[in-house]
């Protein structure tokens, strides 16, 4: 069940990243949703290690 507190994410892909994103998806064991999500997560642990940890806005 989608959790309401998640944000949306809509982009566009071009028909051949978006196949590809799909088969290393699938060959991972992942979803396409999971595999972007594991990118993101992947790519801010990699800025703060270099730059520091990005501090939450408490909004």
């Amino acid at each position: 069940m989608r959790n309401k507190e998640n944000k949306h994410l809509g982009i566009e892909i071009p028909p051949e990243l978006h196949r590809k994103l799909h088969y290393i998806s699938k060959y991972e064991g992942r979803s396409a949703n999971g595999q972007i999500l594991y990118l993101i997560r992947q790519c801010i642990k990699e800025f703060e290690k270099e730059n520091g940890e990005i501090e939450e806005n408490k909004d």
